[in-house]
């Protein structure tokens, strides 16, 4: 069976979290800790990267960070997972939902001046699949408004939109190092900071339970107190030595799964050009990452036989989100702006391939004919 996804692992893994424990300082902001954060500040030229406990808990920060309430309303896509809506609701936030675009799965753009209202006070736009929203857009009508911006980039690590990384172009952007991650550290994620330094500040008190021990442990004061609210966001430093060893490797990484993505691509373009599937699209200006490879069936029905069928061939397969409006959670917390004119149609019709580092040409060659095979395309 070719597993749907199989966790990253580079080659020193184990070697880092040995030395993580070696240096007696296993729980948050250890060496591997500051490394991470380090290397995520480089890469993006983010103002400051946290490293958390979770995307969920990314997001959840950058909420408290807006200082979005009751009564304000948040606008995003309703085809994200839960965790978007979650981070929000958790405040008192009324989630609005608009309709995506077809081809990207992303927010559409152009649906979201029309949902904003004089309680709108953030923009939550979604990567999917490390593909870009149009960031232009949505950074030009969060100005017009004065409107916070969260990117949730938890599938957007080392993709980029017009030369800038996924993350750091809002005020707010959030990674995810969960295992099914093109970089793991099993649970975890991160929240970037472009605003200011208050807001650093503000977060690393956040994510200290609401105490200054960040300030502490630099030296700032002699010792530290609780100071404002807060959690525990902190994750350990095994789990972030676990991280850097693939952070080191980023590169080699990201190339071997577009690598697998691209065969993909070329394997299966004879089935679009025949009209029986559609392929992932990617916009002009947009690198992606190969977080993903998706197909889209013509329905939920074929869907549903074609997963069965890739089954039975020894293929793992999976499709993603039910949409967050029709969730009995997203009835109650949410609304849905306009029309659904694809958000659920096209949910139904996609379907994920096993995507992974370590992935072969093989594996992928296999799930390819299968594909074929159900199609009756040889």
């Amino acid at each position: 069976m070719i597993p749907f996804n199989r966790p990253p692992f580079t080659g020193k893994e184990t070697e880092y979290i040995s030395e993580a424990i070696s240096a007696g300082k296993i729980c948050g902001d250890g060496a591997f800790t500051k490394k991470c954060s380090a290397w995520i500040e480089e890469k993006t030229g983010t103002r400051r990267a946290l490293l958390t406990t979770s995307c969920t808990h990314a997001l959840e920060m950058a909420a408290l960070l807006t200082g979005v309430g009751a009564g304000d309303e948040v606008i995003m896509p309703s085809y994200t997972f839960v965790s978007t809506a979650d981070a929000f609701v958790q405040r008192g936030a009324t989630i609005v939902f608009v309709d995506i675009r077809p081809d990207t799965m992303n927010i559409d753009e152009k649906l979201i001046e029309a949902a904003i209202t004089p309680r709108t006070k953030v923009i939550v736009p979604v990567h999917y699949a490390g593909v870009s929203c149009d960031m232009d857009a949505i950074m030009g009508i969060a100005a017009k408004y004065n409107l916070y911006v969260v990117e949730d980039a938890a599938q957007g690590v080392m993709a980029s939109y017009k030369g800038k990384q996924l993350g750091s172009i809002a005020h707010f952007g959030c990674y995810s190092f969960h295992e099914t991650k093109n970089y793991s550290m099993g649970e975890g994620g991160a929240l970037l900071i472009q605003t200011s330094n208050d807001d650093v500040e503000k977060a690393e008190i956040i994510r200290e339970k609401g105490t200054d021990r960040s300030r502490f442990f630099r030296g700032q004061v002699d010792k530290y107190t609780w100071v404002d609210y807060g959690s525990s966001y902190l994750p350990s430093d095994m789990n972030a030595a676990y991280l850097y060893a693939q952070l080191e490797k980023a590169d080699e990484v990201n190339n071997s799964r577009l690598a697998m993505w691209n065969r993909y691509y070329n394997g299966l373009l004879t089935l679009k050009e025949k009209g029986f599937i559609d392929l992932p699209f990617i916009p002009e200006g947009c690198v992606h990452n190969a977080h993903m490879f998706y197909l889209k069936a013509k329905d939920l029905k074929e869907r549903s036989a074609l997963i069965a069928f890739l089954k039975e061939n020894g293929v793992g397969s999976a499709f993603h989100y039910i949409p967050l409006h029709s969730a009995p959670a997203g009835l109650r917390f949410g609304r849905f702006h306009g029309e659904d004119v694809y958000t659920t149609a096209e949910s139904e019709r996609l379907l994920r391939l096993p995507m992974f580092y370590g992935l072969t040409e093989s594996e992928v060659d296999t799930a390819i004919a299968a594909v074929k095979e159900f199609y009756g395309v040889v």
